[in-house]
């Protein structure tokens, strides 16, 4: 019987408890991370009156990423998956609380929880991604990760109106209470799964007693890296499409409301719209998964994406239609879900278990740091006026990732 016919006869991973816990959690937890995300520039934005102090909500959620997030990767390897995640997301909780007391004058208070919630935040998700492979069959894991990405974007469709609901009717207090139980139910979700502890090569102590300096692991994940030929290939992809990814967040905004004369008002809908391409996705992921390895999902997932994304930005002298462009959003949640999930499953097949946790937090890290130098070179660019020439070129960067995708990841070998 070949892999694929294996794959196609073998129930969904959600039919496994510990996956089924693992997920659910993770809805929860991103769930009300959303909330908290959409509830914290708004309160900034009203208690100071000025973009620049919601903006600023964004700026301290992601440097401290940028500076620890491939160093936190060390920790995830060397501590228990499981345990981490309920005793982070017992913590992310608790230091919650102190928000109670935000108000306009103690924005310092909203300013040092959001860095800590970021730090925080990457920790418990390389924690989850390193473990898939521990819940799933081997079989079985390309569709797990495209679950966790339904998983993810139902809870930014679900958590993205309920924030900004919540945040109107209870104001800040009411979603702080909301996000802190959100995290104490996935602490016990996580809690009554069971342990699966990653073994340790013979000969080698487990990372958790092994004295060693937190650097030299940290390097060392680096240098897995820079030995693998498919590493070093997600690593280049993963910096290009987070360049693109940077243009986008701030071109996106310009070109709707120019060229489309659509106002905020259709950026939100257009933009909310995604999550719901990113659940239909992830479902036909699952499916796509079972007939076609990583490297034909990242490959074709990004020329596809890119080729969505011209049409998009091109459209207008044709359409200004909302409910068009609503569609083509909608239609990149396919290939972006693919992509994200080949991406991640080449890691996890690459990557021995004991290094998962600092590769992952590397790659993050790179792709935050891609997407801040795109977010630089859009806030640039946008004021030379010719918006769909400079989108263009950022939709030419997902076919780039795609050929270089097809071309390059070839062989793929585990690291010792």
């Amino acid at each position: 019987m070949t892999a694929a016919e294996t794959q196609k006869r073998s129930p969904s991973p959600l039919l496994r408890r510990d996956f089924a816990l693992i997920w659910t959690a993770g809805l929860v937890s991103d769930t009300g991370d959303w909330l908290l995300m959409i509830a914290l520039p708004l309160f900034a934005l009203s208690a100071t009156g000025s973009a620049l102090g919601a903006s600023t909500v964004f700026l301290v959620e992601l440097v401290p990423m940028l500076l620890v997030g491939s160093f936190l990767g060390v920790l995830v390897d060397r501590w228990d998956h499981r345990r981490t995640i309920v005793i982070v997301a017992i913590l992310q909780g608790l230091l919650l609380l102190p928000l109670l007391a935000a108000s306009a004058d103690r924005m310092g208070i909203v300013y040092a929880v959001a860095a800590v919630e970021a730090v925080l935040g990457a920790i418990i998700n390389p924690a989850r991604q390193a473990m898939i492979p521990q819940l799933v069959g081997a079989d079985q894991l390309a569709r797990g990760n495209a679950l966790i990405a339904v998983s993810d974007s139902l809870a930014r469709l679900i958590g993205s109106p309920l924030g900004g609901l919540s945040f109107a009717l209870w104001g800040l207090p009411g979603v702080v209470i909301a996000d802190a139980a959100s995290y104490v139910i996935t602490a016990v979700l996580v809690a009554i799964s069971r342990p699966h502890p990653v073994a340790a090569p013979p000969g080698e102590e487990p990372a958790s007693t092994a004295e060693r300096r937190i650097l030299h692991e940290w390097v060392e994940g680096l240098a897995l890296i820079a030995r693998s030929a498919t590493l070093r290939t997600l690593a280049l992809i993963a910096a290009l499409g987070g360049v693109a990814q940077g243009l986008f967040l701030v071109l996106f905004l310009v070109y709707v409301t120019q060229n489309l004369g659509a106002g905020d008002t259709g950026a939100g809908i257009i933009r909310g719209v995604q999550a719901i391409g990113g659940v239909l996705g992830g479902l036909v992921t699952g499916v796509l998964a079972r007939r076609l390895g990583p490297r034909s999902m990242i490959g074709g997932g990004y020329i596809v994406f890119g080729l969505l994304s011209l049409l998009t930005w091109n459209l207008a002298p044709f359409t200004t239609a909302l409910w068009v462009y609503c569609g083509l959003f909608i239609a990149m949640g396919l290939p972006g879900v693919t992509t994200a999930t080949g991406e991640i499953t080449l890691v996890q097949t690459t990557v021995p278990p004991r290094a998962l946790g600092r590769v992952i937090a590397a790659m993050t890290t790179l792709d935050g740091a891609a997407q801040a130098v795109g977010l630089l070179l859009g806030g640039l660019l946008a004021a030379s006026g010719d918006i769909v020439r400079i989108l263009d070129v950022q939709a030419s960067l997902y076919l780039l990732c795609g050929i270089i995708g097809i071309v390059a990841l070839r062989g793929t070998k585990r690291l010792p």
